[in-house]
């Protein structure tokens, strides 16, 4: 009950309070792309198509972790899942450590009859392995949202924010090394908004994650969240002192793809439109992901978040069009986006 608490807190404070990075980006802005005059293609014949983990999509963009574990919750990812579906995109759902402890709240997650063909991951914390998790719980959250990867999520700052978090962060490398050799899904290691360095990447990499999501500094601080949700006021103050902490998401993801140049990539952390998702893709990502946008159109209405999907998708083809990209890996090619 505790648990799922946290999830109801969580979502209303993402949704109603400023809880937005304030003195970092997510430094995509300091990137600019060269205008094309004569892109001399039809932009009818852009393509957003890519692959990931071997599922095909219709566009590069993952609708990242989020939510799960109330009826609020069940409803934004259903409204998730349905749009998913609409335009090929790829699909995190929230942890779900909320429904090992609660099986009765699974529902909560289970999008797939809504979804039959998306790119879905299962998610749960990594610090988890510490606390009696194991593969049987891995397993679980895989099989009962019959996903394509599971997501182990890192989080020390909010774990050290949060009232009574989980810190015991020690020997986890090689319980997650041991995990991906017997978890029968790809291993997505994601952080949750402060980043993953290309010398942590490198051991994560080393130790068989199959997909990194480097989930950057400069959009959502999870340790604003949880300083808004603590009472005790020595952790409030704690999470405004690390409000800021973090890699920049453009820095991740040039320094993770320059050490690892076949990794499979998500850029998130602070994405808010089309065109950083077609930045982030041209620094090296395979995908986008983006959170808040998601979250803040599905709990206001369908219609709202199809239209969010439509904008975000002619801004990415615009960002093409006016660069004389036809396809996305014409994104990377020299001199199509420029530092500033």
């Amino acid at each position: 009950m505790d648990t799922q608490i946290r999830k109801a807190d969580h979502l209303r404070i993402c949704l109603d309070e400023d809880v937005q990075c304030r003195q970092v980006s997510n430094g995509l802005e300091r990137y600019r792309f060269t205008h094309c005059c004569l892109p001399e293609i039809d932009r009818a014949d852009i393509s957003l198509s890519s692959l990931f983990l071997g599922k095909s999509l219709q566009a590069p963009l993952l609708i990242s972790s989020m939510t799960g574990g109330t009826e609020l919750a069940k409803t934004i990812n259903q409204r998730l899942a349905a749009v998913a579906q609409q335009y090929g995109l790829a699909m995190g759902v929230g942890s779900q450590r909320v429904a090992v402890e609660d099986p009765t709240i699974a529902s909560t997650f289970a999008v797939r009859s809504i979804a039959p063909d998306i790119a879905l991951f299962a998610n749960l914390g990594a610090v988890q392995l510490n606390y009696r998790y194991g593969l049987d719980e891995c397993r679980r959250v895989v099989e009962t949202l019959e996903a394509d990867a599971l997501i182990l999520h890192l989080n020390p700052l909010q774990e050290c924010v949060q009232t009574s978090g989980d810190t015991n962060f020690r020997g986890l490398l090689e319980k997650i090394a041991d995990l991906c050799e017997t978890v029968s899904v790809p291993v997505i290691a994601k952080e949750v908004g402060n980043g993953i360095s290309a010398a942590m990447a490198t051991k994560l990499i080393e130790a068989g994650v199959a997909a990194i999501d480097v989930a950057g500094a400069g959009g959502t601080s999870w340790a604003l969240v949880e300083s808004e949700r603590a009472t005790d006021p020595r952790q409030r103050r704690l999470g405004k002192t690390f409000a800021d902490w973090g890699l920049p998401t453009a820095m991740c993801v040039t320094e993770v793809r320059a050490i690892a140049p076949h990794i499979p990539l998500i850029a998130s952390g602070g994405l808010r439109d089309g065109l950083e998702a077609a930045k982030a893709i041209a620094l090296g990502a395979d995908l986008a992901g983006i959170a808040l946008p998601f979250l803040q159109a599905a709990y206001e209405s369908e219609e709202a978040l199809y239209e969010l999907v439509d904008i975000l998708l002619a801004e990415l083809t615009t960002a093409m069009f006016c660069t004389g990209c036809k396809r996305l890996g014409d994104l990377r090619s020299p001199g199509v986006l420029q530092k500033i």
